[in-house]
């Protein structure tokens, strides 16, 4: 594993979002769900698409709070330009859970 510096660290801006809107991603190469995520009045609204179809449908991701990087350049998946990445980590047969707070914080919270 490499290391990296505080710095380094630092320079990656991870905020909390909330999911305003979700539909499905029929036209991505493996199953998605494109999401449009708030992160407040700084940043404003963003979208993104994710592998999640294994533990969320659209219907359930409306109102979540996620954590996603907001600082990467946009990314066109398909026609769909991604401009944040979401963050997930893997279930046991590797499937992506969603990481989220764990109690109630305002979207646009920078992770420390």
């Amino acid at each position: 594993m490499a290391e990296i510096t505080f710095d380094d660290f630092l320079a990656v801006d991870i905020r909390v979002g909330e999911i305003t809107h979700a539909e499905p991603f029929p036209e991505a190469r493996k199953p998605a769900i494109k999401m449009w995520i708030s992160f407040g009045d700084e940043i404003g609204e963003k979208k993104t698409s994710a592998q999640i179809t294994v533990h969320y449908t659209p219907e359930t991701l409306i109102g979540r709070r996620v954590m996603a990087v907001v600082n990467f350049p946009p990314r066109q998946i398909g026609k769909f330009m991604s401009e944040v990445l979401v963050l997930g980590v893997p279930d046991e047969e590797g499937a992506i859970v969603l990481v989220a707070p764990d109690k109630t914080v305002p979207v646009g919270g920078r992770l420390h």
